[in-house]
């Protein structure tokens, strides 16, 4: 058995591992690769490393667009096997996937205008809605816990992961020469005391572990604080009459901090003010939040009976179309909108952005993780020059990071919940979705505990079991 290691590997997006056995050749996700627009064009365009209509199956860890989002292109390309995922996982690529073609094909119209006008050659889209609406027939539900064959000799196990609304850890028994692998694969992993979803859960002991590593040399602020905290800004808002711009991940952040906010203004830890929730996506996403409950904590399963909405209160209003989203311009402060992409690469909030970063009056709260090269990563990092749309902007806006809603588990959190897993049994462990220096402190953590084989794979690395 092979398995190549093509995204997310020293780097945290466009997570995708290939795996060859005498049975199938198959992915584990196919997410979209984020950062440097010219390169990530090129590595989300072409498969390098694989024919597309060689492979058997997909096995999707969840929805979030750099683990799911390049799904559409390996369809295009000749792809016509099954893609496995949890039912809510499912759900939610039905609308995010969709989204996802409708974004690229409305920001190249936006700069190809420009374009036009300079002479300049233009731009296509990675993949267009119907590509996305094919890839959506592929697709097929499975409960967590519920062994399922997706191929001679291979079965699938999902766990919950814990870190967005259908995520999963993957759990794999291949038989393969009368000799069983027991194979995981932690997607992303979540964390324990997260608002919504129930918390991680711990896989069986296993042979090979490919792990998540993007905050393995970090700590999180405790997210049970993470509600102050983010009611102290509303009253700072409050206060200076500011906007609240938050850049966040249609799926999960953006239903965290609104029932965050629902708990705030109900406790009256701050004044209510108007929330703007500009993303279509969001509003589907939230819909879908809404079919799931078996995948919601205690806590909020109790908001339910109450027959409370987690996810709607008063002065809070969903937005789905463009004219809409542009009356947001002259909204005055004090006031929130949220609008996605988490990373500001695509979508309305590059629009907030621009109307919203050079006002010092502003509060720029980012919410989650960006990768290295993206618009958001510059902003976390204080950059004081950015460019949207081809256009240099000053940053004058004031930018407030929040690493307490994080949905990734940090270093004590990552540790903890590999050092529950058998050592003896343990073979090795591959290092994936984090950036060089993470990695090796996680990596140096694990070796003190006891494993012994801890291997960071580059692009294109290959191993045999």
């Amino acid at each position: 058995m092979q398995i190549k290691f093509i995204g997310a590997a020293q780097t945290v997006t466009g997570s995708m591992h290939y795996i060859k056995t005498k049975q199938a050749k198959f992915l584990l996700d196919c997410g979209l690769f984020q950062g440097k627009r010219k390169e990530a064009f090129e590595i989300n365009r072409a498969f390098d490393y694989f024919n597309p209509a060689e492979i058997d199956f997909v096995i999707l860890s969840h929805a979030h667009i750099d683990h799911a989002g390049n799904l559409p292109s390996l369809v295009k390309k000749g792809f016509n096997g099954k893609i496995y995922s949890t039912f809510a996982t499912r759900d939610l690529s039905v609308v995010m996937l969709q989204d996802s073609a409708h974004i690229q094909e409305k920001d190249v119209e936006f700069v190809n205008k420009r374009r036009k006008r300079q002479g300049k050659n233009l731009f296509e889209p990675l993949y267009l809605q119907e590509d996305a609406l094919k890839t959506l027939k592929q697709f097929i539900g499975i409960n967590y816990h519920q062994a399922y064959q997706v191929a001679d000799g291979i079965t699938l196990t999902f766990y919950d992961a814990g870190h967005i609304l259908g995520s999963a850890l993957v759990h794999l028994a291949i038989k393969e020469d009368e000799k069983i692998y027991n194979l995981a694969f932690s997607g992303d992993l979540g964390r324990p005391n997260l608002p919504i979803l129930k918390d991680p859960e711990q896989i069986p002991n296993v042979d090979y572990f490919i792990c998540e590593s993007t905050y393995g040399g970090r700590m999180h602020e405790n997210p049970l604080n993470s509600e102050d905290t983010l009611a102290s800004v509303v009253r700072k808002a409050v206060s200076n009459k500011s906007k609240i711009i938050v850049p966040a991940f249609s799926v999960g952040r953006t239903q965290e901090i609104v029932y965050a906010l629902h708990r705030i203004f109900e406790n009256n830890k701050a004044t209510r003010i108007p929330v703007y929730v500009d993303s279509p996506l969001a509003v589907n996403a939230t819909d879908v939040f809404r079919l799931h409950p078996e995948c919601f904590d205690t806590e909020t399963n109790e908001f339910l009976k109450k027959n409370e909405d987690p996810f709607g209160f008063s002065r809070l209003t969903y937005i789905t179309s463009s004219d809409e989203s542009k009356k947001l311009n002259s909204v005055k402060g004090p006031c929130i909108i949220i609008s996605s992409s988490g990373m500001c690469e695509a979508g309305r909030i590059l629009h907030h952005l621009a109307n919203n970063i050079e006002n010092p009056n502003s509060i720029i709260l980012m919410v989650g993780y960006s990768a290295e090269n993206t618009l958001g990563r510059k902003l976390i990092d204080g950059e004081k020059k950015v460019s949207i749309f081809g256009e240099e902007y000053n940053v004058a806006a004031e930018v407030i990071v929040m690493q307490s809603y994080s949905a990734h588990a940090d270093e004590n959190e990552l540790i903890s919940y590999t050092s529950k897993l058998d050592k003896i049994q343990m073979r090795e462990i591959f290092l994936v979705h984090g950036e060089i220096d993470q990695q090796e402190i996680y990596k140096k953590h694990l070796e003190a505990s006891g494993f012994k084989k801890i291997l960071i794979p580059n692009r294109g690395y290959e191993v045999t079991l």
